[in-house]
């Protein structure tokens, strides 16, 4: 099934219905999505790394949730399928894909749907609207970077396991640039745009054409991940990289996130979820840029296309570490297209 989950849009599969061996199975979906080839005009992808995502589901054997969600970054321009990060966009699609597919039954009115997230462990709940026993992808709700509306799937994150912040540090110094490393679901990096000479409010597609700040980013993503644990991620897409400066229109903040080499052109959930947190802990880079709302914990992220509401409470532990203790958001999805696809040639290289 191709879906668009919130920003994103992806090919959503069965478990069963894909090789068991890693190897073979990404071959596949390498040629299903078209690649490597920048234009991917030979498969489902766009020729973006937001277009180029697959999702597959099977039923879980964790007692805490009904399904088990497996996201993989298929790599536009080289033969790369990776599974080092989630993705909260394609997510969105994920509940609704579950009941169409018959892993999960529906509610008369309402379903939640219980998802481990097999990429980090982690566990997510999305509850959408079933009239009927049915998934009803029509609604009124709009998100920013997707034209026209859809139903809303509202997507809720327990605390997340581990750090907050994973180099034990509010604020760490990279080549001279100060930064916070946050993990509220995604390793990010949070960064000033200033601090890097930019304004923040640039067009993803100029800030991409700026080698020297993409330069400076890559530099900084390096070091950053392994001061995260994250190891040597020279060939990995975390951590995510966001350049924060004052907002412009009414929200708490505004966003350029790169993922990691391309400008996002919104900003991803999980990405959002971490600079939300972020933003909660005194000291931490952005915090002095940001208008939050007092007593809410809703943060308007804004970002190139629009802004993503995001709620997100953070509290300390016993040891007095900044941890978060919720995470919501609403997204949409639509189903495209259910049939078959019929694979093209398989890279060897």
């Amino acid at each position: 099934m191709l879906m668009r989950g919130g920003t994103s849009r992806g090919a959503y599969f069965l478990a069963e219905d894909l090789p068991a061996d890693p190897d073979a199975r990404d071959a596949l979906l390498l040629s299903v999505m078209g690649g490597p080839d920048e234009r991917q005009i030979d498969g489902l992808g766009g020729g973006h790394p937001l277009t180029s995502k697959v999702a597959v589901l099977s039923p879980s054997a964790d007692p805490r949730a009904d399904v088990d969600y497996l996201f993989l970054q298929v790599a536009v321009d080289r033969p790369e399928v990776s599974s080092r990060q989630n993705c909260g966009n394609i997510l969105a699609g994920v509940g609704p894909f579950a009941v169409e597919r018959g892993l999960v039954p529906a509610g008369e009115e309402r379903t939640a749907v219980r998802i481990r997230m097999v990429n980090s462990g982690g566990l997510a709940t999305a509850a959408f609207a079933t009239p009927g026993g049915r998934v009803d992808y029509t609604g009124d709700t709009g998100i920013a970077g997707v034209p026209g509306t859809a139903a809303p799937v509202t997507l809720e994150f327990p605390p997340v396991e581990g750090a907050l912040l994973p180099t034990g540090n509010v604020r760490d110094d990279i080549d001279g640039v100060p930064v916070t490393c946050v993990d509220n679901g995604m390793p990010t990096v949070l960064t000033a745009a200033a601090s890097l000479g930019v304004t923040g409010y640039e067009a993803p597609a100029d800030l991409e054409e700026n080698t020297a700040l993409t330069g400076r980013l890559h530099a900084i993503r390096l070091k950053a991940g392994r001061l995260m644990g994250l190891g040597d991620v020279t060939d990995t897409t975390v951590p995510k990289l966001t350049l924060l400066a004052p907002p412009r229109d009414g929200g708490a903040i505004t966003t350029r996130t790169f993922i990691p080499v391309r400008c996002h052109p919104s900003i991803g959930v999980l990405g959002a979820a971490g600079v939300a947190a972020g933003l909660r802990v005194e000291g931490a880079v952005g915090a002095d840029l940001a208008h939050l709302p007092a007593g809410s914990d809703l943060v308007r992220v804004e970002h190139p296309t629009g802004f993503l509401d995001i709620e997100c409470g953070v509290g300390t532990d016993t040891a007095g570490r900044p941890v978060a203790r919720r995470t919501a958001v609403v997204r949409t999805a639509r189903k495209i297209f259910d049939g078959t696809v019929f694979p093209g040639f398989r890279p060897t290289s």
